[in-house]
């Protein structure tokens, strides 16, 4: 009976892993705690330089170089971006809509009117979209995380 059920976790295992199994990238996920993305949101400030992690569904990738990846938050709307250094930790395209944990640093960014221009440009790039620097007003603060490790079912 022993031998059977050892069979069946097996043969599940093999036949559907991103149910059984999640992908580790980088150092994984250590941090047992979850930090709503909403939270982050509306109180940056308090967590600046603190190691969190977040869960929710990827709603973007890196298309050049899985360099990052964006996440859905707890509320409509709102995401945060994980950017890892490039070519150390390479998310695939294929973790596109799958729910995932993510671990980092928090970072907070003051952009001035310029740099917002000169970022969205190099994003629209990359996804070979036009953009128009007369969209962008002022600047903006970004808030995202150092990516340091993720646990993403499928991939």
């Amino acid at each position: 009976m022993r031998k059977v059920a050892v069979v069946l976790i097996l043969v599940f295992g093999l036949l559907l892993p991103g149910v059984v199994l999640a992908k580790t990238f980088g150092l994984g996920v250590t941090v047992s705690e979850t930090t709503p993305i909403s939270t982050l949101l509306d109180q940056p400030r308090q967590y600046v330089g603190k190691t969190v992690k977040v869960t929710g569904m990827i709603v973007d990738v890196c298309q050049s170089r899985g360099c990052w990846l964006a996440v859905a938050g707890d509320r409509p709307f709102e995401q945060i971006r994980v950017k890892v250094t490039d070519g150390e930790i390479v998310f695939p395209l294929e973790a596109r809509g799958r729910k995932g944990e993510f671990e980092g640093v928090v970072e907070l960014f003051e952009l001035s009117r310029e740099q917002v221009i000169e970022q969205r440009k190099h994003h629209a790039d990359e996804r070979g979209e036009t953009f128009d620097p007369a969209s962008v007003t002022e600047g903006e603060t970004i808030i995202r995380l150092r990516g340091l490790g993720a646990e993403i079912p499928g991939v």
